[in-house]
This record gives C-alpha cells, structure tokens and sequence, in this order.
C-alpha cells in the first residue's frame, strides 16, 4: 500500500525555549501524553504543554510552548535519559553523574537516587538510558557506559539493584522492555548487539547487529524492534527468530559518529530518525545552512524516504553562542537533530525533536 508525502506530519506547531544548551533526552507524558519532558546539558529537567502556547516574537516561527516546570539541583552533569511513570506522578532521569533519580512531578523534588559513585552496587560510568517497568512501575532499570544494565525496585528502601545484567562487552546505549507486560529487558550495546533477557526465565538471547546500537524503538505488539546503529542504517528485526525484516537508509543520511535516536511513528507506519549533519547530508533537498538540522521519515513496510522535514535553530538569536576554532574564525553551527520522541509511543497525531540548538520543535497537530 503506497502512502502520500503529505500524510507525514511536516507543519511545526511549537517550540519549546529555555534551555541553556543541547537537549540529550526528550520523552511525552504518559497517555494522552499531554506533556513534553526534556533533558538538557544544563543539568536541567524542564516539563512543558506545547498545546498551551504564546505567539513567537520573530517571523514565521512557530508559537512557543509554555513551560510549566524546571527541575534542576539533582544531577551535576548533562541530562541523558527520561522516562514517565504509567500515572504522570513520577519521572525517572539519569546522566553523566552515574545516578538515577526518581523525581516527583508535582512537588519537583527528587524521591530517590538509585546508586551514586561512592557505592558499590552503582554505575561506575554515565548513565545513558533509563525505563520504568514492572507491575505499578515498581521498577526502574538502568543502562550506562560501565556496560551493565541494573534493575532496582523502587518500593524497597535498600539502594542495591536487584539484578545486574552483565554480557555487554561496551556501553548500553538504549534499552526497551515490551508493554504486554512479559517480564523482558531488551538492550543495544555499543558492541553491536541487541540483546533480549527474559528475566522470569533467566535466559539471554543476543542479536548481532555488527555495528554500535544507538537506539531502540519496540513495536506495541512487541513482536519487532527497530534498531539504530552507526553504519548508516536503521533495521527493523523479527523478535522471535531474529530476521531482519526491512532495512532504511539513504545516500543523503549518514549516522556513522553520534547517537542519534530513531523510532516508530504515525501508528507504526513510519521508521523516523534525526540527522548527524555531517557534510554529505548538508546538500540534500536544497540545504544552505548547517544551523538547520532535519527529521527524516521512511515508509515501514516499503523502506522508501517519504519525507525530510527542516528543522531551524529556533528560539532568539541570543541562543545561538559564537564558537571560535583554533584558525581564530567562527565555527559553522550545526544543528544535529540527535534525540526524537512521538506522541502516544508512536500513536498520537504529534511528535517533537532536540539536539544541539537546545530548542524543541513539535510538529504535527494541537
């Protein structure tokens, strides 16, 4: 079945201003996911509703989405990974402090720190995703650079994890566990490999990718995975025999240094990732200005490009700080579009984008 262009939602909606540098995590409420949570080098965690918005200052740009809350003085590095509680009562972080912290939404407190580098049962490197699980999301498991990922019961008082996962030879980069509720972590290493644990069974199956895992994004059946990885290409796998099914790709998109997120979007008919800007991909669709980054979405079951969507530096002009390099000139800005998230996981009729510029685009429907 062929779809249109113009099905992929392409209109910007709002953006979403105040943070002080790149944003490393973004994630929606939990549904009708009203809310946008982002995660900032500024060591910040900012909570907006980018359907409440004021009109922009500056010309043909988007209106701007109201912040609601800033939760700040808890982490003392950059903000990786975010994830919100079934109910919207509370949110887990982590970053490159090696902690995870559970927040409460209302009061803007930290509830918890799960792990801190002064203890044993802690991660030992940056923290670089995070995920509630288990009945009542009593569970919140973490991945890092130290290659573990560590499941911790967050209605136990004791600050050991209850499991340490252990196989990865380098970092974790993403993790995911399946919404049938089946007791499974799923992870992406840097050693190039998915792999899926079935925690009630004890057992590990792993998947050779062949190249670094950079992202995950599970189907709602649960039955594939999208996988992200460093050579250019995003693969979307059969769980249970670990085929792959389709591969996307692109001449003009190239994701061979940074991690950049990709997901399943638009009802799981669309495989949708940001850009790493390097120089092969400045050209494509007419670019002239590294200071504009771009989305790009490909059909699922074609594989074929549909759409490219720009993505502007945003906000005021007081955002855009002037980088010197060592020839004493100023360094072209790019706006590498490295995290994405979608409303609904991956249902809703919205979805929103960060990166470098420190300014959120949402695009799609209010």
């Amino acid at each position: 079945m062929s779809r249109n262009m113009s099905e992929f939602p392409t209109r910007p909606v709002a953006q979403l201003v105040g943070s002080n540098g790149p944003i490393h995590a973004l994630t929606y409420s939990s549904p009708p996911s009203t809310y946008i949570l982002t995660g900032s080098s500024d060591r910040s965690i900012r909570l907006y509703n980018p359907t409440s918005t004021t009109p922009s200052p500056l010309p043909n740009s988007p209106p701007t989405g109201r912040l609601i809350q800033t939760y700040t003085g808890a982490h003392t590095y950059e903000v990786l990974s975010l994830s919100v509680s079934s109910l919207n009562d509370r949110f887990a972080s982590s970053g490159g402090d090696r902690t995870v912290f559970l927040w409460d939404v209302t009061t803007a407190l930290p509830l918890r720190r799960l792990g801190s580098a002064s203890t044993a049962h802690s991660h030992t490197g940056r923290v670089n995703a995070v995920l509630f699980s288990g009945h009542d999301d009593s569970l919140v498991i973490s991945g890092g650079h130290d290659t573990t990922v560590r499941i911790w019961d967050v209605k136990s008082n004791s600050n050991k994890p209850v499991q340490v996962l252990s196989d990865a030879k380098d970092a974790i980069t993403s993790l995911a566990v399946p919404q049938n509720g089946n007791p499974e972590v799923i992870t992406g290493s840097v050693d190039g490999r998915v792999r899926s644990y079935d925690i009630r069974m004890g057992r590990c199956t792993t998947d050779v990718i062949g190249t670094p895992v950079t992202s995950l994004s599970l189907s709602k059946d649960g039955k594939t995975v999208l996988v992200g990885g460093l050579d250019s290409k995003m693969r979307l796998f059969d769980r249970r025999d670990g085929t792959c099914l389709k591969t996307y790709e692109h001449p003009g998109w190239k994701n061979t240094e940074l991690r950049v997120q990709s997901c399943l979007g638009g009802k799981e008919r669309y495989v949708v990732a940001g850009d790493e800007l390097t120089s092969e991909a400045a050209g494509v669709t007419g670019t002239t200005s590294q200071e504009q980054g771009k989305v790009w979405a490909w059909d699922l079951l074609t594989g074929k490009l549909v759409a490219t969507v720009p993505v502007p530096w945003g906000g005021d002009a007081s955002n855009k700080k002037v980088t010197i390099g060592r020839d004493g000139k100023e360094k072209a800005r790019k706006n590498v579009v490295s995290c994405i998230a979608w409303k609904e996981g991956g249902f809703g009729n919205q979805f929103c984008v960060g990166g470098t510029s420190g300014v959120v685009n949402v695009y799609g429907e209010l």
